[in-house]
């Protein structure tokens, strides 16, 4: 069974939702039976999105909204809109992103606009529709979009890895927040994914590699997770196992704790010791 609030009549809204993992969900979502609202920057990707989504469900069940994330106002522009239209929203999924790439000088308006719309755009989102959730005194769900490298921070990519590794430090506030609110029946999820082939991560190719998972994949193990009652939903892929996931994140917490270099996965002098250490049984 999935989970209680993914129900009929219930009212879900994704941001990111007209392509990748965002549209999946949103159509996951309306095959359930819920309404649906997706927000995208992308005026025609929105269109084509709600076309593709009138297939599995009525087009009266179907909402779309130009947001732009990483400003308070949009979203507040949005959570009213799903208001007035639907009458509340009962699952919020924070799922908008982007990755043009970044290095750790580059342009500061590169930075701004990655951590802008990767983390701001989730805090706006929780910040804003979280407390007309509480409100309706229902359950509900609020699902944010992180991502492994938010967590072990590879390097190649600064400013994505600090927007994600906010996007953590968040959510888990967020959830911590929620279930020490008298009255409140939402919860939040912080979903991270594996290697999903989607636009942003497709670099050209036209064909998913043989390592990647679908959005589709990633969006039914999200449902499983919920359904689980998971805080952690830790998506595997074709490529790495959950058990190779977590010692990789268990040795970057051990940077800290053993008083190595930041970083020390991809330093020379730790090769032996981290191979050692993912072979270990």
């Amino acid at each position: 069974m999935p989970h209680s609030v993914i129900a009929k009549g219930n009212v879900a809204v994704i941001t990111g939702g007209a392509s990748g993992i965002g549209l999946a969900a949103a159509a996951a979502f309306a095959r359930a039976g819920m309404k649906v609202c997706i927000a995208d920057v992308d005026e025609a990707r929105l269109a084509e999105a709600a076309t593709k989504l009138s297939s599995v469900t009525s087009a009266t069940h179907v909402m779309t909204f130009a947001a732009d994330v990483s400003k308070a106002e949009s979203v507040t522009e949005l959570e009213r809109a799903v208001g007035a239209h639907f009458g509340g929203t009962d699952l919020l999924m924070n799922n908008a992103g982007i990755q043009p790439g970044s290095t750790l000088f580059g342009e500061p308006d590169n930075w701004q606009r990655i951590i802008g719309v990767n983390m701001w755009g989730i805090i706006n989102g929780a910040r804003i529709f979280a407390p007309n959730m509480i409100a309706r005194g229902k359950a509900g769900l609020i699902i944010n979009t992180g991502s492994k490298q938010g967590i072990t921070t590879p390097p190649g990519d600064p400013a994505y890895n600090v927007s994600k590794a906010g996007v953590k430090a968040f959510t888990e506030a967020l959830q911590h927040e929620l279930r020490n609110t008298r009255d409140c029946h939402v919860t939040a999820h912080l979903m991270i994914p594996g290697f999903v082939f989607t636009g942003l991560t497709a670099n050209g190719r036209t064909e998913k590699p043989a390592g990647a998972w679908t959005p589709e994949q990633t969006v039914d193990f999200m449902l499983a997770g919920l359904e689980a009652g998971d805080f952690y939903i830790l998506c595997p892929d074709n490529d790495v196992p959950r058990t190779l996931d977590e010692k990789r994140m268990l040795w970057a917490a051990g940077d800290i704790v053993e008083n190595r270099p930041p970083l020390s996965r991809w330093h020379p002098d730790y090769a032996d010791a981290f191979k050692k250490f993912v072979d270990r049984s």
